[in-house]
């Protein structure tokens, strides 16, 4: 039997996401604190494959470890950027997905954030998404990544012109770690 305490670590160098993760699961009672556990990250056309590899590659812990890798996918890319979406936004960032996508009218897209947990011998995985569409140009001040550029359904501001907040009110990653908070808060003892 394992004990969860209320406190996760999470293996990432985006302090971004560390403050969105302490943030939804402050709201469980969860603290979060970063770790220097280093997520080994392959090449795979699945978000899942990606998170499962990097938990699996941590040595036996006893301290809950948390892994969340996020892309953005893009319907007439079919699916592009995807899972390649930190190595793309370096490469050619926001200006270059809205080159790609000059005079294209269908902008659907969507965000997906997959969250690993492990501790000990347990994995467990948890997915959260958000639909919206890429934005004509860049808007906002705030967030990180592709946030500029993209608007969640029913929105009409970037992820980058709301607060951590409001964001976290729509965002992927927020679905995924509330899927996990609420997880952690059923399972205290497993």
């Amino acid at each position: 039997m394992q004990h969860f305490d209320k406190k996760i670590f999470f293996a990432t160098n985006n302090n971004n996401k560390i403050l969105e993760a302490k943030h939804i699961l402050s709201n469980f009672g969860i603290a979060v604190e970063k770790t220097e556990v280093k997520k080994v990250e392959i090449q795979s056309d699945t978000l899942e494959e990606i998170v499962l590899y990097a938990l699996k590659k941590i040595g036996k812990t006893t301290c809950p470890v948390v892994i969340e890798d996020s892309g953005l996918f893009i319907e007439k890319l079919n699916g592009f950027p995807g899972p390649y979406s930190s190595y793309v936004y370096k490469k050619i960032g926001c200006d270059g997905i809205l080159k790609l996508l000059e005079n294209v009218e269908e902008r659907k897209a969507k965000f997906v954030s997959i969250v690993g947990l492990k501790k000990g011998r347990l994995i467990r995985i948890f997915k959260g998404e958000c639909d919206g569409k890429i934005s004509y140009k860049r808007a906002g001040e705030h967030g990180f990544g592709f946030d500029p550029i993209f608007i969640p359904e029913n929105g009409e501001r970037t992820f980058a012109e709301m607060s951590l907040e409001e964001k976290n009110l729509w965002s992927h990653r927020s679905k995924a770690f509330k899927a996990l908070g609420s997880w952690i808060q059923s399972h205290k003892h497993i």
